[in-house]
C-alpha cells in the first residue's frame, strides 16, 4: 500500500474529531477497542505506559515527559493528538542517540515534530491492519472502528515494533471511554480541567473531572497520579476517585512546588521543588504563566516514574530534557516584523491563558487577531478575553467540518465591542495574507481559537514567508 492510499484509506474511517453531533457514550466504545486489539495480539500489553488526561495542557506534559525521558537515555514513544499539519505528527519516536533536526533559516514548521513515523512505515501498517478491519467489522456487534481507534492501534503497533522504554500517550476525548484507556499505566498524570466538550462529557467540572479520571487505575506500579492545581470541585473527584483505587495525588502547586524566575522571547526560567527533589533556573521553552504548571507535573511524572523504577530522576536530564522541548502552536512566536505568534487556544480557560501572556509579552504596536472556532466550543468565552486585546480582528475557519461560520463569529466580535474592525475570510491562507498586508512592521498577527486553524496558518506561513532550509 502506498502512503497516499493508506492515508485515504484513514481518512474514509468515521472521525469524531470533525463532528460536532453525536452520542458520546454510544459512539465511544472500550470494548471495541479492546476486542479488536486482542485480535492483533495485545500490541499495547507489553508497553510501560505514561496515560495523561485533562482538558488544557496535557499535550505540553506529554511532549515535556517525553524529552526529559529521553534525556535519560530512554528511547521513548509519544502519542499526542490532534496534529497540526500532518498525521504523522501523532506518532513519534526520541530516541537519545538522535540528533534533533535544524530549522535552518526562515520558517521550516516540517522540522518541529523529530521522530514522526515514517510514511513508508505507516503505509506499511495501514496495509497489514487493513484485512484485520475488515474482519473484526464483519463480526463485530460493538459498531465500526473509528479513526482514532485505528490510529491508536497502529500507534501500539509502531512503538511495540520500535521496542520503546516508555510510550507517553495523551487521551483524546475525555479519558473513561477512550480508546488509549485500554492501557495500564505506570503512572497517571491529570493536567488542568475546565469545561469544555460540555455536550459530551458533562455540564458542570465535577462531570468531566469523572470522564477524565477514568483512566486512572488500580496497581498502578507506582500508584501515583500527578496533577496539577485544580478547582475544588475537580479536586474533590480525583481525591475520591484515587481512594477508591489505592493511588496517591501528588498535586502541582503543594505537593510539587514551583515558581517563575524570568522570561524572555525564547522562554522562561523557573524553579520546581517539593516532593520529587530541587531543580533550580531551570529552562522552558515554552511561554505562559500556564506552562510553568505543566512543566512541574511532568517533572513529577518523569521522577516520580524512575523512582518507582529504582532509577531517579537526574538534574541535568531534567534540564537539558526541558530546555530541549519543543510543543509548537502552544505561544509559538514566529519572530519577525511583524510578529507573529500561533496559540491553539480554543475554551475559556486557555483563551484567558493566551491573554494574560499576551499582555505580558506585547509591548510594542497593536494586536491583529486572526480568529476561527470550532462550532462546539465556546465561542463566546473566547471572544470576551480576546477581542478587547485587539485592534483588528480577521475572522476565518478551517477546513474542517466542525468550523464555526465567519458570519456567526463576527455577530459575537459585535457583542464584544469590535463594531468597525472586523472582516472577514473564508480560507485560512487568505486570513494570514490579509493579516499580513494590514500589519504595520510593529504590530503583532494573533492567530488563535483552534488547532486546526493553527495548523493551517502554520502552513500557509511556510509559504508565504518562505521556506528556506
Amino acid at each position: 500500500m502506498s502512503y497516499r492510499n493508506a492515508t485515504a484509506y484513514l481518512d474514509s474511517l468515521v472521525n469524531y474529531e470533525k463532528k460536532t453531533l453525536y452520542p458520546y457514550k454510544g459512539s465511544f466504545k472500550l470494548e471495541r477497542m479492546r476486542e479488536f486489539l486482542e485480535r492483533i495480539g495485545d500490541p499495547h500489553r507489553c508497553l510501560r505506559c505514561i496515560h495523561v488526561a485533562g482538558t488544557k495542557g496535557k499535550g505540553s506534559v506529554c511532549a515535556l515527559a517525553a524529552y526529559m525521558l529521553r534525556q535519560h537515555g530512554y528511547t521513548v514513544g509519544l502519542y499526542t493528538s490532534p496534529h497540526l499539519s500532518d498525521v504523522r505528527e501523532r506518532i513519534r519516536v526520541l530516541s537519545p542517540e538522535a540528533k534533533p533536526s535544524g530549522a535552518g533559516t526562515g520558517y521550516a514548521p516540517d522540522n518541529d515534530f523529530e521522530g514522526m513515523i515514517p510514511e513508508e512505515d505507516l503505509a506499511r501498517l495501514i496495509g497489514g491492519l487493513r484485512p484485520e478491519i475488515g474482519a473484526f467489522s464483519r463480526v463485530s456487534t460493538r459498531g465500526p472502528l473509528s479513526f482514532f481507534e485505528v490510529y491508536t492501534a497502529l500507534a501500539f503497533l509502531y512503538l511495540k515494533e520500535r521496542a520503546v522504554d516508555f510510550a507517553v500517550l495523551e487521551t483524546g476525548l475525555g479519558g473513561r471511554l477512550d480508546a488509549t484507556n485500554v492501557v495500564q499505566p505506570q503512572i497517571v498524570g491529570i493536567t488542568s480541567i475546565s469545561l469544555d466538550h460540555t455536550n459530551k462529557l458533562g455540564n458542570t467540572l465535577a462531570q468531566i473531572a469523572s470522564e477524565k479520571a477514568g483512566i486512572i487505575k488500580s496497581s498502578t506500579p507506582t500508584g501515583l497520579v500527578i496533577s496539577a492545581a485544580q478547582p475544588e470541585p475537580v479536586r474533590q473527584v480525583l481525591m475520591s476517585v484515587c481512594g477508591q483505587r489505592g493511588c496517591r495525588i501528588c498535586e502541582a502547586g503543594t505537593d510539587i512546588t514551583y515558581s517563575h524566575v524570568s522570561s524572555s522571547p525564547a522562554g522562561q526560567f523557573m524553579n520546581i521543588g517539593g516532593a520529587f527533589g530541587s531543580y533550580e533556573n531551570l529552562f522552558l521553552p515554552l511561554l505562559g504563566r500556564h506552562q510553568l504548571m505543566n512543566a512541574a507535573v511532568a517533572v513529577g511524572l518523569v521522577a516520580g516514574c524512575l523512582k518507582a523504577s529504582a532509577v531517579g530522576a537526574a538534574q541535568d536530564a531534567v534540564r537539558k530534557g526541558l530546555g530541549s522541548a519543543r510543543w509548537p502552536g502552544r505561544f509559538d512566536i514566529i519572530e519577525g516584523r511583524p510578529a507573529i505568534i500561533l496559540d491553539g487556544a480554543h475554551n475559556e480557560a486557555s483563551a484567558l491563558a493566551l491573554a494574560q501572556t499576551l499582555r505580558s509579552f506585547v509591548r510594542t504596536g497593536n494586536i491583529i487577531l486572526v480568529l476561527g472556532i470550532s462550532r462546539d466550543k465556546d465561542m463566546e468565552g473566547i471572544c470576551r478575553h480576546l477581542v478587547p486585546l485587539a485592534s483588528k480582528c480577521i475572522v476565518t475557519r478551517a477546513d474542517n467540518p466542525r468550523a464555526r461560520k465567519t458570519e456567526d463569529i463576527s455577530r459575537c466580535l459585535k457583542a464584544c465591542g469590535m463594531r468597525d474592525k472586523a472582516v472577514s475570510a473564508q480560507r485560512v491562507a487568505g486570513a494570514i495574507k490579509l493579516a499580513l498586508k494590514k500589519a504595520s512592521l510593529d504590530d503583532t498577527i494573533v492567530v488563535a481559537g483552534s488547532l486546526f486553524i493553527v495548523g493551517e496558518a502554520r502552513q500557509a506561513l511556510a509559504a508565504t514567508i518562505g521556506k528556506k532550509t
